[in-house]
This record gives structure tokens, C-alpha cells and sequence, in this order.
């Protein structure tokens, strides 16, 4: 059967022949794609390999903007500990002592950003490897380091834990609002 016959018996959408000079049968890629793949085998790995290439392409390019997020967001958290450490420990602590107030100032951060602690999280996600801010998403990872610069600047400004934990959580819920939209954002990824 002729694909002009064809066409009409089945008033195919998507497909066209055209006659003349410069004509013949004319169809939507995807349609072109499932024929060249029926008629060669060899087309058809191509066709597969390539969308694999390309997903994987993709992939790394995500990662690499998700790694990159994650990396600013470990290097704002030595802003964050350098002023944990310079107005919030004490000059004479235990270790323990030092330990459990950065722990503290990170899970202010985590309650801020994701509504939970490190501990909550880890019981929760008991089967993963990592922890809360390994799972983050881009947006998130943007807010983290922003709210760890705000919360050095804040703790500089000696303000109590629980209001530095009010406004963090503001500025939580303001930027994710932002950034969840954010077209620039979404084309990273």
C-alpha cells in the first residue's frame, strides 16, 4: 500500500506525501522515528543509545549544579561556625561542650529550612546514607547558604536563639516561595 493510499484509508494525522519536484512522504518526527526504527535495527540501537547519552548528559549536568550548591552551602558554614564560635562558646567548655552548640546552631538552621532536626531526620530516613542536607533539593541548598550568612550575622548581633530562629524561618519560607517559580532555577536543572 502506497503511503498516499494509506493516509486516506486511515486518515493518518501527522504524515503527508507531496508530489512534484522536491516532494515525497512527510511526517511528524516521532512517526519517523518508530518507521526508521521498524525498518532498521541498527537505527533503532542508535535511537536508544543516543537517548541514553543524552539522559546521562543530563544528569551530570544536574549534579554538577546540585554538587556546586552543596559546596557553597559547606563554605557558608564556616561563616556561620566562625561566628558560632566567636560570640556563642564560651572561653572555658569541654569538647562536648563546643560539639553540642554547633550541633545545636546547625539543627536551628535544619528546623528553619526543613521543619525538623538532624536527629528526626536520620530516625525518619533510618535506610539512608548521609544526612538531611545530602537529600536537599537545589532550592533548598541556595537557602541553607543564605540563611547560614544570616544567621553569622545574627548571632553577631547577639540576638537570642529563638528569635534568630524566627526570622530564619521567615526568610525560609520567603526565598523557597521564590526560588520554587524561578525559571533561572529550573533551567539548571
Amino acid at each position: 500500500m502506497s503511503p498516499t493510499k494509506w493516509i486516506e484509508i486511515t486518515n493518518a494525522v501527522g504524515i503527508f506525501t507531496k508530489t512534484g519536484a522536491g516532494g515525497g512522504t512527510f511526517a511528524h518526527q516521532d512517526i519517523a522515528f518508530e518507521f526508521a526504527s521498524w525498518v532498521s535495527s541498527e537505527f533503532k540501537l542508535y535511537l536508544f543509545l543516543e537517548f541514553q547519552r543524552l539522559k546521562e548528559d543530563e544528569q551530570k549536568r544536574f549534579s554538577l549544579v546540585w554538587n556546586l550548591q552543596r559546596t557553597l552551602s559547606k563554605i557558608n558554614y564556616h561563616i556561620h561556625t566562625d561566628a558560632i564560635k566567636e560570640h556563642i562558646i564560651p572561653n572555658i567548655v569541654t569538647k562536648e561542650q563546643i560539639a553540642y552548640t554547633y550541633a545545636s546552631e546547625a539543627d536551628l538552621l535544619n528546623v528553619a529550612l526543613f521543619g525538623k532536626t538532624a536527629v528526626q531526620w536520620r530516625d525518619e530516613n533510618s535506610g539512608s546514607k548521609g544526612n538531611i542536607r545530602d537529600y536537599a533539593t537545589l532550592e533548598q541548598l541556595v537557602v541553607l547558604s543564605n540563611m547560614e550568612s544570616i544567621n553569622a550575622l545574627l548571632i553577631r548581633q547577639e540576638l537570642p536563639q529563638g528569635e534568630r530562629l524566627v526570622q530564619l524561618n521567615s526568610v525560609a519560607i520567603t526565598q523557597m516561595r521564590s526560588l520554587v517559580d524561578n525559571r533561572n532555577l529550573k533551567q539548571l536543572k
